[in-house]
């Protein structure tokens, strides 16, 4: 079954409830929280990202980017959520499921990040629970991918722990802290 239009639309998705997680759409609401969080973290997140623009913490660049993801989710090509604690009172990171493919695909890519004060204590594993029925049972979609640096063992950790599976290597892949780099690619099937 091919889905051309957001089960969604015009609505955004629901909150995610994870054991210690809730993940939920971003909103200029949450502008001081992300630029706070992303500036903190932003030595710990640099090794693993794209280089960041110039004004990529300033409200009117988070404004465009809560319009990208609105259109984005409209128009069912990605669900971006923000991960807060379980008392919603704190952000976490983010997680998205971007590049949905549909037809006979039904598949999209996994990304994500965790700010430097909550990593390696379950979090994103926690997160990541949440979003896998939503991606499966709710998008239906058939395969999730994701990509990691070959050296992240945090990151590799993560997936395996989520059950998805290493598929292969995919030579300078990404153009990550300005550099295009090597990446191993795992997926999740439904």
């Amino acid at each position: 079954m091919a889905f051309l239009k957001s089960p969604f639309t015009p609505d955004l998705p629901p909150v995610l409830r994870g054991q210690r997680t809730r993940l939920r759409s971003p909103g200029m609401g949450d502008y001081q929280a992300w630029s706070d969080l992303r500036s903190l973290s932003r030595d710990f997140l640099a090794p693993w990202e794209p280089l960041w623009p110039a004004n990529d913490l300033t409200r009117s660049a988070f404004r465009l980017r809560i319009k990208q993801y609105l259109r984005d989710i409209g128009d069912d090509m990605a669900y971006p959520f923000f991960i807060f604690s379980g008392d919603e009172k704190t952000m976490l990171g983010a997680l998205t499921l971007s590049n949905v493919r549909r037809g006979v695909a039904q598949m999209a890519t996994l990304g994500y990040w965790i700010g430097a004060p909550f990593a390696r204590q379950g979090y994103m594993t926690d997160a990541l629970q949440a979003l896998l029925p939503f991606a499966f049972d709710h998008l239906h979609l058939h395969r999730v991918e994701a990509a990691c640096l070959p050296r992240n063992d945090a990151s590799i950790a993560l997936l395996r722990r989520a059950g998805f599976e290493q598929e292969g290597l995919a030579r300078s892949y990404l153009k990550i802290n300005g550099a295009w780099q090597d990446h191993l690619l795992f997926a999740r099937l439904r």
